[in-house]
């Protein structure tokens, strides 16, 4: 017998008694894989910057609607990269009809257009162990991010939960928060991450994909850059899922609602479950995030003249 023969006669006698002594490891179930919740808007997604890019009048929406798929794919396959199992997506921005279908797994799930109850985060619950927030923006009362605004740029001012001025990232944190789901990770402009960061701290994996200059300003990356940042920023939020703790706000929640014009305010202070506190703004109380995102939904979606 050659030396060659010996030696790998020999490696595979070795090979044997070590699967016979060590234990065994099962791979994990589908059970066991991390649930994630993947919220997308549009405004934060790379190179958007005016209302060009935005919805279906825009001469660039059509190319920009299929960048914000891209980088939904791009959190799908970092997420999927650090083990996550079952993936549903809200599509959150405009009319909700944004993400191009056919360009997802198929075994991603996928809420479309309005109105739900929790908006931007219909169908999250409990099961969830966590939650991806990809093309978000700064609030409507930062000075700085580009198109910052709070749900409606058309009709708010301000939202505010429990005396403290929202936005939609911390909103939807404390929705999901409510149901014990954190915020893993967040892509959009530096002014966002930074605000995000001023609220839920810094446990949540952040993807900035562009640098706000104005309103309708920013420099950005490349498409392909945004989407290896975000990609790469979802992968380390699942693997890191045990560091990050549910924002969770008090209860009961008092919430402020701002509107541009007077009349909102005016009308619905004709109903006792809610105060008029000054000529545009409306406050009412909750029992939890749940309740109050349900309450604002219909505030901002009821017009008994519109026909379905």
């Amino acid at each position: 017998m050659t030396s060659t023969k010996f030696l790998a006669r020999g490696l595979t006698l070795v090979l044997a008694l070590a699967a016979l002594l060590l234990p065994a490891v099962a791979p994990a179930s589908p059970q066991d894989a991390p649930k994630i919740y993947i919220s997308a808007d549009l405004e934060g997604v790379t190179g958007v910057v005016t209302g060009e890019q935005l919805g279906p009048t825009g001469f660039e929406y059509e190319r920009f609607r299929r960048f914000m798929t891209e980088e939904v794919l791009a959190a799908i396959e970092g997420a999927r990269a650090a083990g996550a199992g079952e993936i549903l997506v809200s599509d959150s921005h405009g009319n909700g009809q944004n993400l191009v279908l056919e360009m997802l797994p198929d075994d991603i799930k996928v809420v479309r257009s309005w109105p739900r109850t929790l908006t931007m985060m219909h169908g999250l619950d409990a099961t969830f162990d966590g939650a991806i927030f990809i093309g978000y923006h700064a609030g409507t009362t930062n000075l700085d991010g580009v198109r910052a605004h709070t749900m409606s740029s058309a009709s708010l001012t301000d939202v505010r939960i429990n005396d403290y001025s929202s936005n939609e990232t911390v909103w939807n944190a404390a929705v999901a928060g409510t149901m014990g789901v954190p915020v893993i990770a967040i892509s959009g402009d530096d002014a966002t991450i930074a605000e995000a960061r001023a609220t839920l701290g810094d446990g949540f994996e952040g993807a900035v994909v562009k640098w706000a200059h104005s309103f309708h300003s920013a420099t950005t990356l490349t498409p392909a850059r945004g989407q290896e940042l975000i990609r790469s920023a979802a992968e380390k939020a699942v693997r890191n899922l045990a560091a990050v703790e549910p924002y969770i706000v008090s209860t009961p929640v008092r919430v402020t609602v701002r509107f541009k014009n007077y009349q909102p305010s005016m009308l619905l202070a004709y109903l006792p479950w809610f105060d008029r506190v000054d000529a545009h703004a409306i406050e009412y109380d909750a029992d939890d995030m749940i309740a109050a995102a349900s309450i604002l939904t219909f505030l901002r979606n009821y017009r008994p003249d519109i026909t379905p």
